[in-house]
């Protein structure tokens, strides 16, 4: 019978039972109660902190990227394309050698009647030295590097003939220079 006249006890305080849950603050309240009763010292309960480990590594992380932005990888453009083109720096070292002879060739050949056409193949040579370093840096960027070698290649060859055209011009001038002074002197 005991098991009937609890049934109709809950049918009876059904809807009166506090289902609420209590504050979280709560069971810190009964705690500290308890242990000032019983003379314990009571023990604080960390939580867990990971903000703290993510904020540490989202720092570094944050100096890393300025650190990298800040400070870029400092080797040169000719570094960075021997790193990828091996070849291409002893091809240019090849070309610069031969290149460099023919400019000391053409200055010293210059004189007052050649000056312009000197200064003209000047600027053309700066024009394509410029050319030249687009094409590494377009090489350093990852383009179609067996057309871009290509193409620094004919860069070399273009101020080479650009070079020696000049030279035989120089020559020319001077040998008609040469023939207008042997008239003049008969």
């Amino acid at each position: 019978m005991e098991k009937d006249e609890l049934d109709i006890l809950f049918k009876n305080l059904q809807g009166e039972f506090d289902i609420e849950n209590p504050s979280k603050k709560h069971q810190d309240r009964f705690l500290e109660k308890l242990n000032s009763q019983q003379g314990t010292i009571p023990v604080k309960i960390r939580k867990a902190t990971w903000w703290k480990p993510l904020s540490i590594a989202a720092s570094f992380l944050l100096i890393g990227v300025l650190t990298f932005l800040i400070y870029p990888d400092n080797s040169s453009l000719d570094e960075q394309v021997a790193e990828i083109a091996p070849e291409v720096s002893k091809t240019e070292f090849y070309f610069a050698n031969l290149i460099e002879q023919q400019v000391t060739e053409l200055k010293t050949a210059s004189s007052p009647e050649t000056k312009q056409l000197v200064d003209d193949a000047m600027n053309q040579l700066n024009k394509l030295e410029q050319d030249y370093k687009g094409l590494e840096q377009d090489l350093i960027n990852g383009g179609n590097s067996k057309m871009i070698l290509s193409a620094m290649i004919t860069n070399f060859q273009t101020r080479i003939d650009l070079l020696q055209d000049v030279l035989a011009r120089i020559e020319s001038i001077k040998k008609t220079e040469n023939n207008d002074d042997e008239i003049s002197t008969i």
